[in-house]
């Protein structure tokens, strides 16, 4: 190599060290992906656990003497004999046989609420599915207070999760990019990341633990205000499923958006820190 091959080359290579740089810290890799492990058993367990009583409640008890079911989802008898899955939202009812209450091929049917492939274990099984559930949750709960002690530590809560003025004063331009797919790499988090990041960080993971723990009845009696607060145990555990709907919502819209604005990128990020900003000289981003 010439030269000026080896000057164009360090050049070159000077420039493309600038356009890296480090966005996240150690804490919020490892607990980032301790989350992704975490809730993905919490689901799959607690559809199990949803499995053994279908249904979901507003206020302290429930029972056939109760009328204040918001959600149920189970196998019925139709009048011509045959079993069909039956959802009913707030007394309204909807026929998912195929999807909800009864799925399967019929040489291999499935009379549940959720069909088995979807639940750990994959059979019927309440006790395992409790063991799953409580230890994920613990592991859930831990990575949330070292995620929250070491963003108060370093900022980060505060620099890239809470949303300021300057952020509200961008927002309308931010979300006509993003309907563009037109995302800059600046390795900034823009006022559409922040509010999003900020709702499931500081209100959908706190609800997530605390509804939790009103349904164990040995929270119940350490800290009864518990019970007070959510308007019972039922309502508890129906705030812990429709939170759950809201992050699998969160995650699937997460999800595409990191393959639209560059997978490599964005998941080099989160795995080693490192991320490529957009290049001035080019005009577009870094790859």
């Amino acid at each position: 190599m010439t030269t000026k091959g080896n000057e164009a080359h360090a050049i070159e290579s000077e420039l493309r060290a600038d356009l890296t740089i480090r966005r996240h810290r150690l804490a919020t890799r490892l607990t980032h992906w301790m989350w992704a492990a975490a809730l993905f058993f919490l689901l799959l367990s607690g559809l199990q656990i949803f499995n053994a009583h279908p249904a979901l409640y507003i206020g302290q008890q429930s029972g056939f003497d109760f009328d204040n079911s918001v959600l149920s989802i189970q196998p019925i008898r139709d009048a011509d004999g045959s079993i069909k899955g039956e959802t009913t939202v707030l007394g309204r009812r909807f026929d998912t046989t195929g999807v909800l209450g009864v799925s399967g091929p019929q040489e291999h049917r499935s009379y549940s609420a959720f069909p088995a492939w979807l639940t750990v274990p994959s059979y019927h099984d309440l006790a395992t599915g409790r063991v799953v559930h409580f230890f994920f949750a613990w592991l859930f709960a831990t990575a949330y207070v070292l995620w929250l002690l070491a963003s108060l530590f370093n900022g980060h809560l505060g620099r890239d999760i809470v949303p300021g003025r300057t952020d509200f004063r961008a927002l309308p331009q931010t979300v006509i990019d993003h309907l563009r797919f037109r995302f800059g790499h600046d390795g900034r988090y823009n006022c559409l990341q922040k509010l999003a990041y900020a709702a499931v960080l500081l209100l959908f993971f706190p609800l997530m633990i605390l509804t939790g723990l009103t349904m164990s009845p040995g929270m119940n009696a350490a800290w009864p205000w518990l019970l007070e607060l959510f308007g019972g145990r039922q309502t508890a555990r129906t705030i812990h499923f429709t939170v759950m709907l809201l992050l699998l919502a969160f995650f699937a819209v997460h999800l595409f958006m990191v393959f639209a604005a560059g997978p490599i990128n964005e998941m080099r990020s989160m795995i080693t820190g490192r991320y490529r900003i957009d290049d001035p000289h080019k005009g577009g981003p870094a790859r």
